[in-house]
């Protein structure tokens, strides 16, 4: 059920969480213009201007995250190192602005030892809110058995595991003119998720609380095909469009960068509101326009759940904000 939208800096108190907020190290920012790498927005992130575009959009608390390419472009000393600088950064920023910031902490992957030790860590000396990964490193996507002892551990912790988007290595240069974002980025969100599921990862972890962004990126679109991916392939016979789509409603999906009808209408015809959590992407994109963009779409109830209340059952830490 729709509603008359109300702008987002027009109701009262900050109330929201935003599960997809991006933070810049100036120790990563520095690796990666010597590296040739990432835009003005990233470089000229700063915690202030975090702060001011939470208030605008009435964001009361933002979970911070590393965009991509997160640290996979470096050497693994480098990775570990700049994983662990990031996240002694995230936390610092939590202890300096109380109730504003969580975390999900960065592992320095594709290096599967380094990052058990670092979920070790973050998660137990830091205490940050949980990992995130990408989606894709290399030629691999996240559901490889080469990352099994990651999500075994994430498992065992019973943690959420933020993923986002990556360029993959088989696609940077795609359709002329149009930027690998446009579509590359939701694409390997679905590469993700299929990696996961068919790979049977999913299955064996079922106390990881995934987070998917951009709606599932192109997921949705995809729906038919992954149902009737056993019969199509007698190899997946087990995988059943009943088992497909229980792991899909399982999963936790947010709202950046798909505040519109078509993406929100696509997705819920997979997932119950109650797997929606705002998100906004910043700085990539401002939250105040993508919290209005949420208005029109949703009831009342139904926007407390995806602002908010969804957010504080997955993360139970933030119930005391």
């Amino acid at each position: 059920m729709a509603h008359s939208p109300t702008p987002a800096a027009a109701q009262g108190k900050p109330h929201r969480i935003n599960v997809h907020h991006h933070l810049m190290p100036p120790s990563l920012v520095e690796r990666m213009k010597a590296a040739r790498i990432g835009n003005a927005l990233q470089f000229t992130w700063t915690v202030e201007r975090s702060l001011d575009d939470m208030d605008k959009s009435g964001t009361a608390v933002a979970m911070l995250s590393l965009s991509l390419p997160a640290v996979s472009f470096l050497p693994k000393d480098e990775a570990r190192i700049g994983a662990r600088e990031s996240n002694d950064y995230a936390a610092k920023l939590m202890a300096d602005h109380p109730g504003r910031f969580g975390a999900f902490a960065t592992l320095p992957m594709p290096y599967v030892a380094e990052s058990l030790k670092e979920i070790e860590y973050a998660l137990d000396t830091l205490g940050l809110d949980g990992v995130c990964v990408l989606t894709s490193y290399g030629d691999k996507w996240i559901g490889d058995d080469a990352f099994a002892p990651v999500l075994a551990e994430l498992e065992r912790r019973r943690a959420v595991a933020f993923v986002h988007p990556n360029l993959p290595a088989c696609c940077s240069a795609t359709v002329p003119n149009v930027p690998p974002p446009v579509i590359e980025y939701g694409t390997d969100t679905a590469r993700a998720i299929a990696s996961l599921i068919f790979g049977g990862a999913s299955m064996r972890c079922p106390n990881v609380n995934f987070i998917f962004t951009h709606a599932g990126g192109s997921m949705p679109m995809f729906m038919d095909r992954f149902t009737s991916i056993g019969i199509s392939n007698p190899r997946l016979k087990d995988y059943t469009p009943d088992k497909v789509v229980a792991e899909l409603r399982r999963f936790h999906y947010d709202t950046a960068l798909a505040a519109n009808a078509p993406a929100m209408a696509a997705i819920r015809n997979i997932a119950p509101v109650s797997q929606l959590l705002f998100g906004t992407d910043y700085p990539l994109r401002g939250s105040d326009y993508q919290a209005d963009g949420l208005q029109p779409l949703f009831s009342a109830a139904e926007l407390k759940a995806i602002e908010r209340d969804n957010a504080l059952r997955l993360l139970p830490p933030l119930r005391s904000i």
